[in-house]
């Protein structure tokens, strides 16, 4: 190989590797996914959290309606309702709802499998309880 040739090699080598156009999006590629899935995790996790204090707000409401107001909150069936509308409407449905009458008083309970939205993302469930009890 003449030495002209190896010259023009070496200078091209090293062209090529000080040029550092498209790093930039190479470095995105490889984090993107690690960024996309930390924040729907993220996402997801604020929405059970959401969904746990919902329902935790419902049964609550719902012993209290039993108690307060035997008139709208009468029967089982209406605190199960009645429960099931104190949700964003058509969230989780009545029959996550059960309503006794325990020594403490009238208790609800209610019991949810969460439904995650990515669920290629999140294979798992879980499921959300909640209990309130008033005389």
């Amino acid at each position: 190989m003449p030495k002209s040739d190896t010259g023009r090699i070496r200078r091209r080598h090293n062209a090529w590797r000080l040029d550092n156009r498209g790093t930039t999006a190479i470095e995105f590629a490889l984090i993107a996914p690690t960024l996309f899935l930390m924040l729907f995790g993220c996402m997801e996790f604020g929405r059970m959290v959401w969904t746990e204090g919902a329902l935790n707000f419902a049964v609550q409401e719902a012993a209290r309606c039993a108690s307060v107001t035997p008139s709208t909150c009468g029967t089982a069936s209406q605190i199960t309702t009645y429960a099931a509308n104190e949700i964003s409407p058509n969230y989780i449905p009545a029959t996550a709802f059960t309503s006794t009458t325990a020594t403490c008083g009238h208790q609800v309970n209610a019991s949810f499998v969460y439904p995650f939205v990515m669920i290629n993302l999140f294979p798992s469930t879980v499921t959300l309880t909640a209990m309130a009890c008033l005389p």
